[in-house]
């Protein structure tokens, strides 16, 4: 887009034209114009840069494909498939007279084999522990998010197809499909990871592809406190309140560490009871040994064969659990996961999108609407009420941190309206330099009514931590 310059000029008068004045009375003279700029069109993801050993990997695959017998294909181990590969590899570059040393083979050596039975370009980006999302958006824009930042890499895929074929080779291997009747998808990998899928005709500049990476090593309280989401006092009382079987939920937006927080609070869970969970996408890692997964369905391509979260929920109740742990709770499914909350299934855990413990008793209360039960909304938020006991609200912040913002306790109702009560809330004071926010916890000087619960079951708890007038550590 050009630049464009508006000026506001006379009408010519019919009379003797006047002795023109010196430039520089003019340029003086002369009000300042009202310049225009046009914004310019947002920049678009390049095509891939010429990789001469692109088309060489891709070739290199086909052969691979045709040299190996596919039925003798998983009897192999992995590193005898790679000496194959290598074999291959250097065969191949003395043929064609590619002026590669040793390091340049390995290195493509590897990326044919991650080509082979991985997934592609990104596969250095799976291992790579420092990484928690890769965002790909289309064949030639791949981003990720280190440490809470977004960065740009150089990874490119040779074109759409070659997108669409690693895409494929993940919704296979858990048993779903994705094309042009359904085009957006929600898979896993191998370690838990989940992923998210779109493409045409919803997704216009190819396929965009969200992977979200979970830890090798689970996340635990400890941890959390050692990377400053929360204080050890803070920790210490919500283990406590999950030991003593206190029904939990998690609050927040996405990418907040809702997830990441109940698999740290299922570890104050008992090794003697057991667990179902019921997921889109199975990502929790519970540490009991008496946990039963569920995952939902989608349709078949004949629409047909679905199978919603609702009823998971209801057959989870046929198979004698202690606990259900709902990966996020956010249709009907609601109203059957309050009726196991109500009828002996205390301790049950679920999370939730919301910006506010308010706002979360708020979109509960729409959720159990939404199941078309004819309940009068007083009748709804009892039930909320006596079926939660705590909301934890946890949020990313501004400088890429993840943090538990605020714990607060349901304590009944009064009138129409749930009672909440805020037992600890972190509290901002100001940004550095650097972006980062500081803040500090602390109480707000209430007891709350499950520590009654705590002591009961033997779990003792300082309650010096709840005095307002000093931060917590």
């Amino acid at each position: 887009m050009g630049r464009f310059s508006f000026r506001k000029t006379a009408l010519a008068e019919p009379v003797a034209e006047p002795e023109a004045p010196k430039a520089e009375d003019a340029a003086a003279a002369a009000p300042a114009a009202p310049v225009f700029v046009a914004p310019a069109d947002p920049p678009r993801p390049a095509p891939a840069p010429a990789d001469p050993l692109m088309d060489v990997r891709l070739k290199l695959h086909g052969r691979l494909i045709e040299e190996i017998d596919l039925s003798k294909l998983d009897k192999l181990d992995e590193d005898e498939m790679r000496r194959q590969v290598r074999r291959l590899v250097g065969e191949t570059a003395k043929a064609d007279r590619l002026a590669l040393n040793t390091q340049e083979l390995d290195q493509l050596g590897a990326e044919v084999f991650d080509e082979m039975v991985g997934l592609g370009p990104i596969e250095p980006l799976l291992k790579d522990d420092t990484i928690a999302d890769i965002l790909i958006n289309g064949p030639y824009q791949v981003y990720i998010e280190r440490f809470g930042e977004l960065q740009l890499t150089p990874v490119r895929f040779r074109d759409n197809d070659h997108l669409l074929r690693i895409v494929n080779r993940i919704v296979a291997t858990v048993g779903r499909r994705i094309d042009e009747s359904q085009p957006m998808v929600d898979a896993r990998l191998p370690d838990g990871s989940r992923v998210n899928a779109a493409i045409a005709p919803v997704a216009i500049d190819g396929a965009s592809v969200s992977i979200r990476k979970f830890s090798k090593k689970p996340y635990d309280l400890g941890r959390l406190v050692g990377v400053g989401a929360m204080p050890a006092a803070v920790a210490e009382f919500l283990h406590g309140a999950v030991r003593s079987r206190v029904s939990t939920v998690i609050s927040g937006g996405t990418g907040s560490g809702k997830t990441t927080l109940l698999n740290a609070l299922s570890a104050a869970i008992g090794m003697k009871e057991r667990l179902i969970t019921i997921e889109d996408a199975a990502e929790l890692q519970l540490q009991q040994p008496h946990v039963v997964r569920m995952e939902t369905r989608p349709p078949n391509i004949e629409g047909k064969g679905e199978i919603r979260q609702r009823e998971l929920v209801k057959n989870a109740l046929r198979m004698r659990p202690d606990r259900v742990i709902l990966g996020e709770v956010r249709g009907e499914e609601a109203f059957d996961m309050l009726q196991a909350m109500n009828t002996g299934h205390e301790g049950s855990m679920a999370t939730i999108h919301a910006n506010t413990p308010r706002d979360a008793i708020t979109r509960l209360e729409q959720m159990v609407a939404m199941s078309g039960m004819r309940l009068e909304p007083s009748a709804i938020r009892g039930q909320i009420a006596s079926a939660v006991g705590m909301i934890v609200q946890v949020m990313r912040l501004s400088d890429g941190t993840r943090r538990c913002m605020s714990v607060s306790e349901i304590t009944g109702m009064e009138g129409n309206v749930v009672q909440m009560q805020e037992i600890f809330a972190f509290h901002r004071i100001s940004t550095d330099a650097d972006g980062k926010v500081i803040g500090e916890f602390r109480a707000n000087g209430l007891r709350p009514k499950c520590l009654d619960e705590m002591i009961r079951r033997g779990i003792h708890y300082d309650t010096a931590n709840f005095d307002p007038g000093r931060a917590l550590q």
